[in-house]
């Protein structure tokens, strides 16, 4: 499993990732993540619900007895994917399993609740991402009774710190560890805060042990989530820690351990956050920074709080704080009254930053965002597809330069496991967040091995073995 709007994951977000351990229980659950980091971290937290209260996981969807989807509305494609998957489950159950239930989790349970359950009576479950605990009421309550239950309430306290999530499906090498839930950005294009509702941040001594948990089970790699990592401050009981400091702590637990996050936001992106990446050898220098757009009142009509000259200073700040950083970034094509100059503002940021890689989308209208109350989607389709079109064969050209200039240097790979295309390969990634690919020599999964790099695509490195770390 690998690694949104705001916070990538780098495989496609419209793909599902399925429960892969069964575990003897009262009933069988089928659950099938779609979207983010904080989807898959939500459904470890899921996991853990239904193993503490009895339930079964099962990767045989013929077996189960309830299927679980979590779901994402960042992106109106992912959605619908979500909607054509509910509506061909509904009807295997009618024909096949007519007991069988069926449950939607996460942002689209908490928007789409009415239309689900009343207008189009696809599910019999809908849980809202602060309701996980109470899962096993609801599943009982939907079972015994045959009637739809419903708990979307949000939280302004819910972190989940005392759940230790199952880490199915995992590599066994990497996994994601949530910091904070919600987001007070607001930003005008994303439905996060209305799906997830207001930012908290989890106590630290609560991450350090997880952290330090992941360790002793032989982890050698954590992400830290939130939607904007940057705002996580923990002042209960004069900790005052705020996400510098963490992230300094959590990198003194083991010097074998790396560690990095997504996503940060470019207005909170500080100094001292730089400091500790170049301070802190297993803080990787790797570091995702959403820039949305390239024209400063585009910016200002997106509400994201910072110019084009901001976030180019703060780009050019961390790469003398922290030699050799690489960047990734987010960037939304035909937003609203986006011309032509707005768009080509765009490219030219991209020119000057020379991203190592980009998560790149067409605008999509989020019900409820500020844009959809107070703007007109009025960049034609067509339009839209070619701009985003400029940007991906843009980036494309810039991430095969990227890579090319790693040829002959040397890296340290954590290797996660079997490359996809050849059981005679494996592969992992450079701190720096780049995929690389070698011969397995007798390397096994979870070894830091050092490589030499020979080749490359625009996607990933191809090297050769140099020995173990």
């Amino acid at each position: 499993m690998q690694p949104t709007l705001d916070i990538p994951i780098l495989d496609d977000l419209d793909q599902p990732k399925q429960v892969s351990v069964t575990v003897d229980g009262k009933l069988q659950v089928y659950l099938e993540t779609y979207g983010c980091q904080m989807n898959v971290s939500d459904s470890e937290i899921v996991a853990a619900v239904l193993r503490e209260n009895g339930y079964g996981l099962t990767h045989d969807l013929d077996a189960a007895d309830v299927v679980l989807i979590n779901t994402c509305a960042i992106r109106e494609n992912a959605e619908q994917k979500v909607r054509r998957r509910l509506a061909e489950l509904r009807s295997q159950k009618k024909k096949h399993n007519p007991d069988l239930k069926l449950g939607v989790l996460g942002c689209m349970a908490e928007r789409l609740r009415e239309k689900l359950l009343d207008q189009e009576k696809l599910v019999d479950l809908v849980v809202g991402p602060d309701a996980y605990r109470d899962l096993p009421n609801l599943l009982s309550a939907a079972t015994d009774t045959g009637q739809a239950a419903v708990n979307v309430l949000l939280s302004r306290e819910e972190t989940y710190e005392d759940i230790k999530p199952v880490r199915y499906d995992t590599n066994g090498v990497s996994a994601f560890v949530s910091i904070m839930r919600g987001c007070d950005n607001m930003c005008s294009f994303c439905v996060v805060p209305f799906t997830r509702g207001r930012e908290r941040s989890r106590p630290v001594v609560s991450i350090l042990d997880e952290c330090k948990s992941l360790v002793e089970s032989g982890f050698k790699e954590v992400t830290v989530l939130g939607q904007n990592v940057n705002s996580y401050r923990d002042e209960k009981e004069g900790a005052n820690v705020d996400f510098a400091e963490l992230l300094y702590r959590i990198s003194l637990i083991s010097p074998d351990l790396r560690i990095r996050y997504s996503t940060s936001h470019p207005k909170d992106c500080s100094d001292a956050l730089l400091h500790v990446h170049a301070e802190r050898d297993n803080v990787c220098n790797y570091i995702h920074l959403p820039v949305q757009h390239g024209n400063t009142d585009m910016l200002h009509r997106m509400k994201r709080t910072y110019s084009r000259e901001h976030y180019l200073d703060l780009v050019e700040r961390a790469r003398k704080i922290v030699p050799g950083v690489s960047f990734s970034t987010d960037i939304i094509a035909g937003f609203c009254d986006e011309t032509e100059e707005e768009h080509q503002d765009t490219l030219s940021l991209m020119e000057l930053v020379r991203y190592d890689h980009a998560y790149m989308f067409m605008y999509s209208e989020r019900p409820d965002t500020y844009a959809a109350r107070k703007f007109v989607d009025n960049v034609p389709e067509d339009l839209k597809k070619r701009r985003l079109n400029d940007i991906i064969q843009l980036q494309s050209g810039i991430s095969l330069e990227k890579n090319q200039a790693e040829i002959g240097k040397e890296h340290i790979v954590l290797v996660e496991g079997t490359s996809r295309r050849s059981e005679d390969q494996l592969s992992g990634r450079t701190d720096t967040n780049k995929m690389t690919v070698f011969n397995r020599v007798d390397f096994s999964k979870g070894d830091y091995v050092k490589v030499r790099v020979t080749d490359c695509t625009s996607a990933t490195l191809i090297a050769e073995p140099i020995g173990l770390v």
